[in-house]
C-alpha cells in the first residue's frame, strides 16, 4: 500500500546524486519532499530539474541548511530525511541533525557520505579532511540516538567510468591509459541510478536500522587492470599502459589544485590503497545491498563500458 511508505524528504535534492534519490523515492511511490533554495528555482540550469520534480509529483519545501527553522519545518512533514549535500558540506550536516533532534518524529536519517567508507579508508588530504568530517557525523548521529542508515556505495560510474579515471580527461584513453599503483587493487563502480534504487529500498528495511549499507555488486568489481583489459576487447585494441607508483601519485596530489588534488586523493585510496575491497563486511553492524535486495536489476559495469562506444 501506497500510504504505508514512508515520507520522504531529500536535501540536496538538485545536486550531482541528490536528483537521482528524488527520482528514485517518487518512482517507487513514496511521498517525497526535496528542500530547495529559493535561488535554486529562479537558476535557469536547475529550471528543468524543478520541472521534472513537479511531474514526479515531488513537494517543494522552500528552505535551507543554515535556516533552522526552515528545515524543523520541512523535517515535520516526513518520516525519513535523506542528505545528499555535497562533499564540501559534510561537516554542515550538525545543523540537520539538529533540526531532526528538534522535530522529534524521524524514523530515520540518512547522511550524505556516498562514496567510499569513511572509516575504511587511508586517504591523503585534501580529501582526509572530508572523510574525517563523515566519521565525526556518524558519531554525533549515534550519540544523539537518531535511527540511521549509512550508504557506501564506493565509486559513482557516471563520474569515473566515462574517462577510467584519467585525470582531467573529458572521453575514455584510445591510446595510452595511467594506471594507479600496480593496477591490481579492487575497485567498485555503481552507477548513480543504482545508489539511489538500493538507497530507497533501505529506508523502510528493518534490515538497514543503524547499520552501513554497502554496494558490493558482486558484477561491478573490478582492478585497473581488468577495467583496461575490458575497454581494450571493446575497442579491439591495446593501450600503451603507464603504471604511476605511489610516491609520484602522492607528489601530484601535493602540486594540483582543488578538485584535482581530491580527485586523486580518493584515486589513491581506492587503487593503490585498496580501500573499497580491503575489508571484510561485519555483519554486526554492516549489510550488503545485492544480498538484500537481489531483485534489483543493477547496471554492470561492462554494460556501462559498452554504452561508452556509441
Amino acid at each position: 500500500m501506497a500510504d504505508q511508505k514512508s515520507r520522504i524528504l531529500i536535501i540536496g535534492g538538485s545536486g550531482y546524486l541528490g536528483k537521482y534519490i528524488v527520482g528514485a523515492s517518487a518512482k517507487a511511490g513514496h511521498p517525497t519532499f526535496a528542500l530547495v533554495r529559493e535561488s535554486t528555482l529562479s537558476d535557469p540550469v536547475k529550471g528543468k530539474l524543478i520541472e521534472n520534480f513537479n511531474n514526479l509529483g515531488v513537494t517543494l519545501h522552500h528552505g535551507d541548511l543554515h535556516d533552522h527553522e526552515s528545515l524543523v519545518k520541512a523535517i515535520k512533514l516526513v518520516d525519513v530525511v535523506i542528505s545528499a549535500v555535497g562533499y564540501t558540506q559534510v561537516a554542515e550536516q550538525v545543523k540537520i541533525i539538529a533540526a531532526i533532534k528538534e522535530a522529534g518524529n524521524v524514523k530515520r536519517f540518512i547522511p550524505s557520505e556516498f562514496g567510499n567508507d569513511v572509516e575504511h579508508s587511508h586517504v591523503v588530504e585534501p580529501a582526509k579532511s572530508g572523510f574525517d568530517a563523515g566519521v565525526q557525523i556518524r558519531r554525533t548521529v549515534e550519540a544523539e540516538g537518531i535511527p540511521f542508515t549509512c550508504v557506501s556505495c564506493n565509486y559513482f560510474a557516471g563520474y569515473f567510468l566515462p574517462t577510467l579515471a584519467q585525470p582531467e580527461a573529458t572521453a575514455p584513453p584510445r591510446d595510452k591509459v595511467c594506471i594507479f599503483g600496480d593496477g591490481n587493487a579492487k575497485a567498485i563502480f555503481n552507477t548513480e541510478e543504482d545508489i539511489a534504487t538500493y538507497t530507497i529500498r533501505a529506508v523502510d528495511d528493518p534490515r538497514t536500522l543503524n547499520k552501513i549499507l554497502y554496494l558490493r555488486l558482486p558484477r561491478n568489481i573490478y582492478s585497473f587492470n581488468e577495467l583496461v583489459a575490458l575497454w581494450e576487447k571493446k575497442i579491439g585494441k591495446p593501450l600503451e599502459k603507464i603504471y604511476v607508483p605511489e610516491e609520484q601519485i602522492l607528489k601530484d596530489i601535493k602540486e594540483s589544485q582543488f578538485p584535482l588534488n581530491v580527485f586523486l586523493a580518493i584515486n589513491h585510496s581506492v587503487f593503490v590503497k585498496g580501500d573499497h575491497t580491503n575489508f571484510a563486511i561485519d555483519p554486526s553492524f554492516a549489510v550488503e545491498a545485492s544480498e538484500l535486495y537481489p531483485d534489483v536489476k543493477y547496471t554492470t559495469v561492462e554494460e556501462y563500458i559498452h554504452q561508452l562506444l556509441i
